[in-house]
């Protein structure tokens, strides 16, 4: 079976973490997002001390919770959606995992429901 590598072409940023907020992974997406942070170098580093007190507090939720925090962000004219969920190993809580992704001005939107 042929290996893709899919992580780095993806046109969203991948940030995970493990059971105790380390930064394990980042596709390249991600570390262009936070190269003013250290990009890369960010592996290997506490997650909580990227992030405000708020922040933190949202992190907590997420994983107390095991369920997703989900919203959209604009900067810089630029609108994100950003999904942060946990991840689970046999069933077990392993980290989260952070993907952010721009969107167009416009969305489409089908309500299948309605069909």
């Amino acid at each position: 079976m042929k290996t893709v590598n899919w992580r780095e072409e993806l046109p969203a940023a991948v940030t995970v973490t493990d059971r105790e907020n380390m930064i394990i992974e980042m596709n390249q997406k991600a570390a262009d997002l936070f190269s003013k942070d250290g990009g890369k170098a960010l592996i290997g580093k506490d997650l909580l001390d990227c992030h405000s007190h708020l922040s933190q507090e949202k992190i907590g939720k997420i994983q107390a919770g095991k369920s997703p925090n989900i919203y959209t962000v604009q900067k810089n004219g630029i609108k994100k959606m950003v999904f942060q969920a946990p991840y689970f190993e046999n069933g077990r809580y392993a980290g989260l995992v952070e993907i952010s992704f721009e969107l167009p001005a416009e969305v489409p939107h089908f309500n299948r429901d309605m069909q």
